[in-house]
């Protein structure tokens, strides 16, 4: 009996995937265990294997193709004895990727359970110049993008003067072009579907180069909006004194053993996780059934990588020290950029630190990563001048961070609370020993 191998779901919110590479080719035996496939998520790329022995009779989703969906039969294993070449393809109701050249409208997974509405497929049509140009109403034009309607096939044959394209053309016309790759609607919490296109009467069609939104551009791009219009948040901002961490992290690795090397990010990450273990009502989530607060600290540090942004976690950080801190963030961070995370190293952290101090920037707010309750924005530390209990003006190495909370879960006096906490640590940094 014909063996279907499916789609796998490689994440909880996984909802399609690219089938990025074959390891196999039909006439092959493979074994329970053996990797056959690797599929590209939004956020990586992961190896599948085979959970059933046989030989390869079909690969029905070719290598490369794009918006494969889920449990969607993309190969047929012939048991042992049975003759591969009489196994029949997938059942006909099976879901069918789509094309990897093929334009596709973006599907919402949430990974917060709360109410998506899948994109709508938009396209806005060039008019182009001279004898080349589509004549048409900005009305007509609005219906189209929204209905998926090709204008070019209605080109010249409007019922408006001079065969202009207008309502009534549009609306009776059956939708045949999807949307180009990145020109999906996002929905908006009440349900509408909000367009996001280019206008060829802004931008003419000759002076962009437009560049297709990858998988995690997409899911970077719909969580971020949805958690800046649903969330309500709140900035807090403090300046803290590093000279005495920066002393001590030079000691530490002057003392460490031979490869290792500590941080800042590494000491902020302890400090972050300490202080979430002092303040516990600022270590939580909001949910529609209540507030979860969370019995160990795992630290989202915010990894820039081609085509996005990815936070690997630091799970129970409090508990770790900082050799061990500062490995598993070199590691994390390597991979991440290599698209090799597993979903459970970027999933389930309680609190994010965005750090870009390194590019110079002295204080900025980031958006809330959810459901963590709260975003810790690092700017970059610089000798500034400082008056002294004393009245005496001295020179300090000064860092200023802001904290973005999730009101619905932090009030203003416990993200406070928390802040005291982060900052004692940091300005005294043998306080992380005790």
């Amino acid at each position: 009996m014909a063996i279907n191998i499916t789609m796998p779901a490689l994440s909880p919110t996984m909802e399609e995937g690219t089938l990025a590479k074959w390891n196999v080719k039909p006439g092959d035996t493979v074994e329970a265990g053996d990797v056959i496939a690797e599929i590209e998520t939004d956020k990586a790329t992961m190896e599948v294997e085979a959970v059933d022995e046989g030989t390869v009779a079909q690969i029905l989703v070719d290598a490369g193709t794009e918006g494969v969906k889920v449990n969607a039969v993309i190969a047929v294993l012939a048991e042992d004895g049975e003759d591969a070449g009489a196994v029949s393809a997938a059942p006909a109701d099976a879901p069918a990727p789509a094309p990897a050249e093929a334009p596709k409208a973006e599907a919402a997974p949430a990974p917060e359970p709360e109410k998506q509405v899948a994109s709508t497929p938009v396209q806005m049509p060039v008019l182009g110049t001279g004898d080349d140009r589509i004549k048409a109403s900005p009305l007509a034009r609005r219906i189209a993008a929204l209905k998926g309607v090709d204008l070019n096939a209605l080109k010249g044959k409007g019922s408006g003067p001079h065969g202009r394209i207008v309502k009534k053309d549009v609306e009776g016309a059956q939708p045949g072009m999807s949307a180009p790759a990145g020109a999906g609607a996002p929905a908006s919490p009440d349900g509408l579907i909000l367009p996001q296109i280019l206008d060829d009467r802004v931008y003419a069609p000759d002076s962009y180069r437009l560049e297709p939104l990858d998988g995690m551009r997409k899911t970077v791009a719909r969580r971020l909006t949805q958690s800046f219009m649903q969330i309500p948040h709140f900035p807090l901002n403090v300046d803290i004194a590093l000279d005495k961490l920066l002393t001590a992290r030079k000691g530490i690795n002057e003392a460490a053993p031979e490869g290792v090397k500590v941080s800042v990010n590494d000491l902020l990450i302890k400090a972050s996780a300490l202080a979430l273990m002092d303040e516990p009502d600022c270590n939580a989530s909001y949910s529609d059934n209540g507030i979860a607060y969370h019995n160990g600290a795992h630290i989202s540090v915010a990894v820039a990588i081609d085509g996005g942004l990815i936070t690997p976690v630091i799970r129970d950080a409090e508990k770790k020290g900082l050799a061990e801190i500062s490995a598993e963030m070199k590691d994390l961070a390597t991979r991440a950029r290599e698209r090799k995370l597993k979903p459970q190293e970027y999933m389930g952290g309680t609190f994010s630190i965005s750090n870009l101090g390194m590019f110079g920037i002295k204080s900025f707010a980031s958006i809330i990563n959810p459901p963590e309750g709260m975003i810790m924005s690092v700017g970059a530390g610089e000798k500034r001048a400082v008056v002294g209990d004393d009245g005496s003006v001295k020179a300090a190495t000064i860092m200023t961070v802001t904290l973005t909370c999730d009101h619905r879960v932090i009030g203003g006096a416990e993200g406070a609370r928390w802040l005291q906490a982060f900052k004692r640590y940091v300005e005294t940094p043998e306080s992380m020993l005790l």
